[in-house]
């Protein structure tokens, strides 16, 4: 191989004609040393056999070792992996971009680990490629990491085609490893992210309610739990509520804010959300206010089948009708008996959460 180029790239300001060649260079099977937050990185197009082949020889790395790779968008995730826990959820959506590696069941058998980085040299490069990139760290194994360029391109170059340039490293050490494919999961490098850190994020629950406006039946339920929890000092809930069809950011009906604070509770403050698939992937129960919510969940997001219920299946009413009915428009009579029927049923929720 020719002598490697070497370009400069601003991390404040990718330049993007840069990023281009670096991203071509990718797409096309040659290799790239890029930075990352952790440390730098010699990038590859995962899907390219040839590709691997040649990091493997640079590396001098076993090939029963398979690299972990890099990719620009968490939402993708599900093209490589299956079975994903709730637990991987729960890490991604806290730590991505970030230095976590997760290792997950791969859609191929085997495992497949997998990172977002907070860099945005390194998300740009990868945007453009339109590939995932297998990208272990730009050293000869069994060497230190290199955490700035000038490290990084001291035993590789002539060996790959390109090297950016994009200054010192933000973290300067490697990412921590989960893996998610086995239960419980195994902390396999602790790292940039505390093994503490990464326990307390598991361990919480996430508990979801949806209705249709995210006025009514969910703000009900979410604050009334919420006041529950509170009792119970329980710190290590998270309880968010949401809409199916909904424009964000309005308040609660005035009805629904008269019947909370008659129970002391002052939901002034809310804020309609739409639903979206972060909030679906990362709870560990969802509760539905109709059967209509529930199929619009599954179709968002059909993993979740196990993690679904309707909320009336919680409550001690002896009722065949599961769906607690849109009080929107209704009497004030109407919202206080929708509340009773919403405040039975998380009063079980929250003995059991």
């Amino acid at each position: 191989m020719s002598a490697t180029k070497i370009i400069k790239i601003n991390p404040l300001a990718p330049e993007e004609e840069y990023i281009a060649q670096a991203a071509k260079v990718i797409a096309e099977g040659g290799l790239a040393i890029i930075p990352t937050e952790t440390v730098y990185g010699i990038a590859a197009n995962a899907l390219d056999k040839k590709a691997l082949d040649k990091l493997y020889e640079i590396k001098k790395r076993a090939k029963d070792k398979p690299f972990a790779m890099l990719i620009a968008d968490k939402f993708k995730v599900d093209e490589f992996a299956c079975d994903i826990p709730v637990a991987a959820y729960k890490l991604m959506y806290k730590f991505w971009p970030g230095p976590l590696t997760i290792l997950l069941k791969a859609v191929t058998g085997g495992k497949v680990g997998l990172r977002m980085p907070d860099n945005r040299i390194a998300l740009k490069i990868l945007e453009q490629a339109h590939v995932p990139a297998a990208c272990p760290s730009a050293n000869i194994a069994g060497t230190p990491a290199p955490v700035d360029f000038t490290q990084a391109i001291k035993d590789m170059n002539g060996l790959v085609d390109l090297a950016v340039d994009g200054g010192q490293a933000k973290m300067g050490m490697e990412s921590t490893i989960v893996d998610l494919s086995v239960e419980p999961l195994k902390i396999i490098r602790s790292a940039a992210i505390k093994d503490e850190e990464i326990n307390a994020v598991v361990k919480a629950k996430t508990v979801l309610f949806v209705c249709t406006g995210n006025s009514c039946r969910s703000v009900m339920a979410e604050a009334y739990l919420k006041k529950l929890l509170e009792k119970q000092k329980r710190n290590d809930v998270e309880v968010i509520s949401a809409g199916i069809m909904i424009l964000a950011g309005l308040g609660a009906s005035a009805e629904t804010r008269e019947v909370l604070k008659n129970e002391g509770i002052d939901v002034s403050g809310h804020r309609s959300q739409r639903l979206t698939k972060e909030m679906v992937d990362r709870s560990d129960i969802i509760l539905a206010m109709e059967a209509m919510h529930e199929k619009r969940i599954l179709q968002l997001a059909p993993e979740t089948k196990n993690r679904l219920f309707l909320l009336k299946e919680f409550a001690k009413m002896d009722d065949n009708d599961l769906d607690i009915v849109d009080p929107i428009g209704g009497s004030s009579e109407f919202y206080e008996n929708t509340f009773h029927a919403i405040k039975d049923a998380v009063e079980r929720i929250s003995k059991i959460i």
